[in-house]
This record gives structure tokens, sequence and C-alpha cells, in this order.
């Protein structure tokens, strides 16, 4: 227990019974909500730019939607799935796993009747999410190698989204490259501003990719893609080393998802 005087020193505030009566309800209010849901905000992001982009971009086809369900319950299941290879209990979430492996494997079969063709892309999704699957029994989910794999699977979506409306999926490479320069330029600068905030290696590293996507922007995607571009940079210069809130920092990286959708949707679609 600590003295007074330590309490002062160290800023502690001693809890009230109503005070901690209202933090072990919010704590199963956010234990019930955890155990259906991620605490991933940052992914949405990531799953819906790439699908939503190359929508806007090819068209809206009925297959679409379904696909899009199978999608989002693809990754739940992901997730949970890969915790229990972590933690060796999939006993512990075997009801997530049920539900969200039926649900994907209910919306993908009309896509699949629908679009054959979209089963080609299941070896690269298998490789990537088995690199996924590595790091998550080696316990090392934040390296930067898992993570580049997760972008990875988002970006193939465009894809994906492209062989379903019967584009050629070359046809959207432009787009697929745009969306993914931004998505591995967030991995590189959110870990600037969390985990590696004190690396100056990375902070180098962020600032140069984000100066060559930059001049890849200028000089293949328009003037609309590098002017977002120009943005995402100043963000990976002037932010990093700054004590952000996480909520600011998800709000900032929400901003340029809208940015980079609006810009690639008004030079390819």
């Amino acid at each position: 227990m600590s003295t007074p005087s330590q309490s002062a020193l160290t800023g502690e505030r001693h809890a009230t019974p109503r005070a901690t009566a209202g933090s072990a309800v919010a704590g199963r209010q956010r234990g019930r909500r955890h155990r259906w849901l991620p605490p991933q905000h940052g992914a949405w992001p990531t799953l819906l730019l790439p699908y939503a982009t190359a929508v806007c971009v090819t068209g809206l086809r009925w297959p679409h939607l379904p696909l899009l369900g199978a999608w989002l319950a693809g990754y739940l299941f992901s997730y949970y799935a890969l915790l229990a290879v972590k933690t060796g209990r999939t006993d512990r979430v075997r009801p997530q796993l049920l539900l969200y492996g039926a649900a994907a494997a209910l919306l993908v079969t009309p896509v699949l009747l629908a679009r054959p063709e979209v089963l080609g892309y299941a070896p690269l999704y298998a490789l990537l999410a088995a690199v996924n699957a590595g790091h998550a029994r080696w316990r090392r989910e934040r390296a930067l190698l898992n993570d580049l794999a997760a972008v990875a699977q988002s970006v193939l979506m465009v894809f994906v989204v492209a062989t379903v409306a019967g584009v050629p999926p070359a046809g959207l490479a432009g787009v697929a490259g745009a969306v993914a320069a931004y998505l591995v330029g967030t991995v590189l600068y959110v870990k600037t501003t969390i985990r590696e905030r004190g690396s100056v290696g990375y902070r180098w590293a962020s600032g140069a990719y984000h100066l060559a996507a930059l001049v890849v922007a200028a000089a293949w995607w328009g003037p609309a893609v590098a002017g977002v571009f120009a943005l995402l940079l100043l963000r990976a210069v002037l932010l990093p080393g700054r004590r952000l809130a996480l909520v600011r920092v998800g709000l900032i990286e929400l901003v340029g998802s809208l940015l980079v959708f609006a810009a690639v949707v008004g030079h390819w679609a």
C-alpha cells in the first residue's frame, strides 16, 4: 500500500468504492465486447479501403455484397484462430471460430458459384496466413513482416474485387499499388508514434519511404494522389516523437484513408 507521501509523488489516486465498481462494470462490458469483436480498431480501415476503392473503380456487382460479408467474417475468424495458435487454447475461442467460420463459408459460396476464378487467390492467402500463424506461434505479432503480410492480404482484395466484377485484375494494378503504398506507409508511421517512438532508425525509414512513395505518386498516379501522399509525408515527418493519444493517431489515419480513397477513385474510376 502506498503511503500519502508516495501517492503525492507518483500522482496516484485512491479509488473510491463507486469508482472501483464503475471500473469493474466497464471492464466486464469491454470483456464481453472483445469476446466477439477484436480490440483492433485500426484493422477496419485496412480491411475496407482496398475493397471499397476497388468496387468504386470496377462498379458494383451483386457478388461483391456477399464477398464483403465473407471478407469481414474471414477476418474475424482469422483473429480468433491466431489467438488459439498463440495461446494453444482453442477451447476458449471455439464459439467464435464456429460462428465466424460458418458465416464466412456461407457468404463466400455464392461468390464462388458466380466466379469460380476467385479460388485462384486461395494459395496466396494461405501463404500469407501461414506467415501470420508463425508469428502468432512465436508471439511476435508486432513484427514488421507480420504487419506487411496482413497488408498484403488486404491489398489482394483489390484483385479479388476485379475478378468478381469480370475486370482483368491487371487493370487495377495502379489502384492496388496506391493503396498498398499508403497501407505500408501507415505501418511504418504508426510504429514511430507508438511502439518505436524512440527509434531514430524507424523515423528515418518511415520518412524515406514516404518520400519515395510521393515520387512514385507524382510520376504515375496523378496530381490528386500525389497531393495526398505529400500530406502523408508531412505527417510522417512532423508527428513522430510527439505524445499523441491512440485516439488521435487513429483519427489521423482515418482521415488519411478517406483522402486516399477519394483521390484513388477520382483518378481511376
